[in-house]
């Protein structure tokens, strides 16, 4: 990720806020989440732009498949509420 420029969502003062209002993978099985960061801000890019999850950029973020997944895990458990 990129410290500055066009994809930069996140001020380290507000990644530092809301990582610990993130899930985290202890217990669960399968791949181990990485990249907490890149992954909401991704997501928080998306909203602010209004582009289709295809068209996210990959290089700077995650693949869009992670992210979309990852934003319909947090809408279900209620991570988003908390985060909010």
């Amino acid at each position: 990720m990129t410290s500055s420029g066009r994809y930069r969502v996140l001020s380290d003062e507000q990644w530092a806020r809301i990582e610990p209002l993130l899930p985290s993978n202890e217990g669960r099985r399968g791949h181990p989440f990485r990249n907490g960061r890149r992954v909401v801000e991704v997501i928080a890019y998306r909203y602010r732009t209004g582009i289709p999850w295809r068209d996210l950029p990959r290089e700077p973020f995650v693949p869009w498949q992670t992210a979309w997944k990852r934003h319909r895990r947090y809408a279900a458990d209620g991570t988003w509420d908390r985060v909010l």
